[in-house]
């Protein structure tokens, strides 16, 4: 016989259960994000064995024709998220199974189409320069849709909230590395090599089309460019205007005050690497989490993204507090004579990346909200800071100069992302009132 009355043991009260709902939210954020640190460090630790290995082997200067082909892919890959894979991550995170795998298949088959068209540019440029950089290019050429799909699916599946998934894709690539390099360091050649880098990473992305069950739909990157004009064609002018504003400041550097300036700074750099490790680790997950977090919980956005930028900009500041008291002989033994030079630099460098952490926050959360425009101003606006501080310090007080330049174009790059990012949250919050808590 039952009373009517529920067991105190069984039941609990709304909040309680409210609660329990919150702390698992964030378990799950938490594991997401350990999942794209994960898969950072498997990558970077991967690139950072490919170029001692590579060093070692073929002595500096075909090193250097390596670096160009290494520094071209990079600017390659930045079209090809901004095409292709970043308007994934934005519209389609934790979107239905089914929205996703048709949006992967277009977006991956976008990759692959970029890949193959300016593959075949750099395949014609190699054939035509010759000499020591011509069949580096060339192979590239050959390379690069394998490249650039590799690199769809780890999007794809930071989309889906399964980085488990492109933490394993990173390790097969690193696993198909090992035998490609011993090969290619019996050809003894840079096409070599870079024939063994790409080759391993199309068996890593032969391998992501079995994880995903999703075949790349080529005929499909018309239609995916078409759907997703209003964010594919500015975050290619934001992505590629990253790496040009810092190839830009190099370069500057090195006819205002030396090349050995530019060594300089790079070693700076090389001080903060584990955390700009974490730093790119993290900017695998977080727009797809800001996007999660504005389909579930549209008022706790903002929050999100101070959490997450005031985070990072924590442990930068940490990370450069610990750099200060590294003695010099340990310094020596990391970075040789380079380390007095670059030692200077530690305090400009960590504000930098400070500023860099911090607005972090709030660029997650204006491509959540595809404020593709209010994005754009920003990225535009801290580039020329960056190339303008960078270049203007150079000239008044040389190197360190550049670095405070830098270090303060970070911190007005940083508020001016954050500007932008209260105000869109401010014009969604008059469009659609609901999102209130």
């Amino acid at each position: 016989m039952t009373t009517g009355r529920e067991n105190p043991r069984t039941t609990e009260p709304p909040a309680d259960r409210a609660g329990h709902a919150r702390r698992a939210g964030t378990r799950a954020i938490v594991g997401r994000l350990s999942w794209g640190l994960a898969d950072q460090a498997a990558s970077s630790i991967s690139n950072f064995a490919v170029g001692i290995y590579v060093a070692r082997s073929l002595g500096l200067a075909a090193f250097g024709v390596f670096s160009l082909a290494w520094v071209t892919y990079g600017v390659v890959l930045s079209v090809s998220r901004g095409l292709a894979t970043d308007p994934l991550v934005v519209r389609f995170s934790g979107v239905p199974e089914s929205s996703w795998r048709g949006a992967v298949a277009r977006a991956s088959g976008t990759a692959l189409v970029v890949g193959a068209a300016i593959g075949a540019a750099c395949l014609v440029a190699g054939l035509g320069l010759g000499g020591s950089v011509g069949p580096a290019f060339a192979g590239l050429g050959v390379m690069l849709p394998g490249l650039l799909l590799q690199d769809a699916w780890r999007y794809s599946f930071f989309a889906a909230g399964t980085g488990r998934k492109a933490f394993v894709n990173d390790l097969v690539w690193g696993a198909a590395l090992v035998p490609a390099m011993v090969v290619a360091a019996h050809v003894g050649s840079v096409a070599a090599f870079v024939l063994a880098w790409g080759g391993s990473a199309a068996v890593a992305a032969g391998y992501g089309c079995l994880q995903s069950g999703i075949r790349p739909q080529l005929t499909g990157a018309r239609e995916w460019l078409r759907e997703q004009r209003d964010l594919g064609y500015r975050y290619l002018v934001e992505n590629t205007c990253v790496s040009g504003a810092s190839q830009l400041r190099a370069y500057g550097l090195g006819a205002i005050v030396g090349v050995s300036a530019v060594g300089v700074v790079r070693g700076s750099e090389l001080l903060l690497g584990p955390f700009l490790a974490v730093l790119m680790g993290l900017t695998l997950v977080t727009v797809a989490e800001a996007a999660r977090m504005l389909r579930q919980a549209p008022h706790r956005l903002g929050s999100f993204c101070l959490l997450l930028g005031g985070g990072l900009a924590a442990a930068a500041l940490l990370w450069g507090a610990a750099l200060l008291l590294v003695p010099d002989p340990a310094g020596e033994f990391v970075l040789g004579g380079v380390w007095h030079s670059a030692s200077e630099l530690i305090v400009p460098a960590t504000l930098s990346v400070a500023g860099a952490g911090l607005g972090s926050g709030a660029a997650a959360g204006l491509r959540a909200l595809g404020a593709a425009r209010r994005s754009l101003r920003c990225q535009l606006f801290a580039s020329a800071c960056y190339v303008g501080g960078g270049l203007g310090g150079a000239a008044v007080a040389g190197t360190v100069g550049s670095a405070w330049g830098v270090a303060a174009a970070s911190v007005c790059g940083s508020a001016v992302w954050w500007l932008h990012l209260r105000s869109a949250l401010r014009e969604r919050l008059r469009k659609d009132p609901s999102d209130t808590p």
